[in-house]
């Protein structure tokens, strides 16, 4: 055994020990494999071993996580300068910096967001991170179960759908079927009131047709697999809305803030609104 599988074992042993009750360790999970890109430590030895196939086929793929959060803030920025005040953000992920709590209420302070996501392990960090609030809550759910979402009462208690909402989908729509997204979506849309926005972000093998579908592999063993779609089909997915400028474009494309780097080639992002 080399050092380095010493310190992975070592690593895998203290996780195993740290991880809270009933999370498996041992299969890698989307949210933590997300995490190891972006530098984060609530993953385990699985998941940088998936994460490291990724990066071993694109080794910019860290770089594409960064832009991805990047991305979420310009967006969550817009939807605050349009006049929205109510998020909900689907398939959260593990808390790290520039969260849309954080993006939304730095500017205004009044904003409410619901974070949803169906890993256990995204739950018991979320919730002990955030700190007490009457605008900011977590709650267990799974996107492709919308009803359940909106149902919820933590959700009914923050989120009044007679006034604009902006849902966000980053990085979630690609480990589902085509079905259940745009069920999923059409649920979304029809409690969304004119001047909802819609906010989305999918990855995609389009920008490397060479080692894409290795890169996909990564989430080959994982609790949920990669799908990746083209523009035309990311498109597609904002039926029913009216998708704003610039389209759907590379992610470090949407509206860049002056000086940006154009970036990767991994995702595709989109914002539309609700008519």
């Amino acid at each position: 055994m080399t050092d380095a599988d010493s310190t992975a074992t070592d690593r895998t042993d203290q996780g195993h020990e740290q991880a809270p009750p009933g999370i498996d360790v041992r299969t890698p999970s989307p949210a933590r494999i997300y995490d190891v890109f972006l530098g984060g430590k609530d993953n385990y030895a699985a998941d940088r071993a998936a994460a490291q196939v990724a990066i071993e086929a694109g080794p910019d793929i860290p770089r594409a996580a960064r832009e991805n959060r990047a991305y979420l803030g310009r967006a969550v920025r817009f939807a605050v300068e349009s006049g929205i005040r109510q998020f909900i953000d689907l398939g959260t992920g593990l808390p790290t910096q520039g969260n849309v709590h954080e993006a939304a209420q730095s500017l205004a302070p009044d904003a409410r967001v619901v974070y949803v996501d169906n890993d256990p392990i995204v739950l018991a960090h979320a919730r002990a991170l955030l700190p007490p609030s009457k605008t900011t809550t977590v709650i267990q759910a799974d996107f492709r179960e919308p009803a359940a979402i909106l149902d919820h009462p933590k959700t009914r208690s923050l989120i009044d759908f007679e006034q604009p909402v902006a849902v966000l989908m980053l990085a979630v729509l690609h480990f589902a079927a085509d079905d259940e997204v745009r069920a999923s979506i059409a649920t979304f849309r029809e409690v969304m009131a004119p001047g909802s926005l819609l906010i989305l972000s999918h990855s995609t093998t389009e920008g490397h047709p060479e080692t894409g579908d290795q890169a996909a592999g990564a989430w080959k063993n994982a609790t949920a697999r990669l799908q990746s779609r083209t523009q035309k089909e990311i498109e597609a997915l904002f039926d029913g809305f009216d998708l704003l400028d610039p389209g759907v474009v590379w992610v470090p494309q949407w509206r860049p803030d002056p000086g940006a780097e154009d970036g990767t080639r991994w995702m595709y992002a989109g914002v539309a609104r609700r008519p």
